[in-house]
């Protein structure tokens, strides 16, 4: 199988469309569509928001009748299903495209290649794999959801440059710079939930919600306050040491899901350990409440016990230009490590500047 320089133009110009969708699609993935007729573009579109039409529709729309002996570019594999929308893979063949170029199939194990042997059988050319790793890096939480039932886990962290989260007395506001702070917030806004500790909660009197001032511009440019999805604050709260007067139940946000034993929004069993299972707390975010990616902010024990538990896909640590010695808080505490090939590794994916700090992402290596 071989595309020609302008299936590769037309594909990206697909996955860029798709992108446009990352703050509002969720749980949906994000997916971009484009039709050609010869080397011109005469419909696009993207998805914006779950039970609203998916991007093949909206370029549909822009071709109409253009539509017919078009070509067809699209992210992500065309539905083949009804749900809340009619399945693309129908519309294209009504349409009357003749062929579609597909980025990659559905990940969904259950629908996986139906939509392009509807196409098929139908009489349409398509063809598969086109930029395929960049469209999987648009969709990672929908991706993993769908293989493995679990939601896609980023830690993130931040502390001085010797690795120090806060100073021996507990004080921490604040160690980074307003500029990682405000890049903090474009990640929330992608995410479906953000988890943290009633701890961390009490201890910075923290809201936990998207603070649309602090978008960037681009973001603040395409997207209202009004249209910016706000995470579900999923708080482990064993203790019920949560209250009415705090700042998480004061501010505008997502709803709050109390975690513990009984007597919550999300009750879970404890493990080995006498810990509440987070594997299980995980698992029931995406089964019941239907959420894909998770942003975790908090401290020291619930980070290292995510990690133990091999539970997170990437870390993302903000490091400021600061020195707060050996007698502060470290990133994850004690880790109890009596031989260096029991050291955890890290692949590092990217690393730059974000104002004064530097932003390291990275992947843990399977234990």
């Amino acid at each position: 199988m071989s595309f020609s320089s302008f299936d590769y133009q037309m594909m990206s110009r697909a996955i860029h469309l798709a992108q446009k969708g990352r703050f509002t699609t969720a749980p949906n993935p994000n997916v971009g569509c484009v039709i050609t007729q010869g080397e011109q573009i005469v419909g696009e579109g993207f998805h914006y928001r779950a039970g609203e039409p998916h991007a093949e529709v909206h370029a549909l729309t822009m071709a109409g009748k253009l539509s017919a002996g078009a070509t067809a570019y699209v992210t992500l594999e065309p539905c083949s299903h009804y749900g809340r929308t009619p399945p693309c893979a129908e519309g294209l063949i009504k349409a009357g495209v003749k062929k579609v170029i597909c980025a990659m199939q559905d990940p969904n194990p259950q629908v996986s290649g139906r939509g392009i042997n509807m196409l098929r059988d139908a009489g349409i050319e398509v063809e598969v794999g086109l930029l395929q790793s960049d469209a999987e890096a648009l969709n990672p939480a929908f991706i993993k959801r769908m293989k493995t039932g679990m939601p896609f886990v980023q830690l993130k962290m931040a502390a001085s440059l010797d690795g120090q989260t806060a100073l021996a007395n507990g004080k921490s506001q604040w160690i980074t710079s307003p500029q990682a702070r405000q890049n903090v917030q474009t990640y929330r806004a992608q995410a479906g939930a953000i988890l943290s500790t009633s701890q961390t909660v009490l201890d910075d009197n923290a809201s936990l919600t998207v603070r649309w001032n602090e978008l960037p511009d681009s973001v603040k440019q395409h997207f209202p306050q009004t249209e910016i999805r706000q995470p579900a604050r999923v708080i482990l709260d064993r203790h019920n040491k949560l209250h009415s007067g705090l700042a998480l139940f004061s501010r505008y946000g997502g709803p709050v899901l109390r975690v513990a034993e009984d007597n919550a929004d999300v009750m879970v069993e404890l493990n080995v350990n006498n810990q509440l299972d987070l594997h299980q707390i995980l698992a029931t975010l995406v089964r019941v409440h239907n959420i894909n990616h998770v942003w975790v902010e908090a401290g020291a024990t619930l980070a290292k016990s995510l990690l133990e538990a091999q539970l997170v896909d990437e870390l993302i640590v903000y490091l400021a230009p600061k020195l707060m010695g050996s007698d502060g808080r470290g990133l994850f505490g004690a880790l109890g490590l009596t031989d260096m090939n029991q050291v955890p590794e890290l692949d590092i994916e990217d690393c730059r500047m974000v104002g004064p700090d530097i932003r390291i992402v990275a992947v843990p290596k399977p234990i």
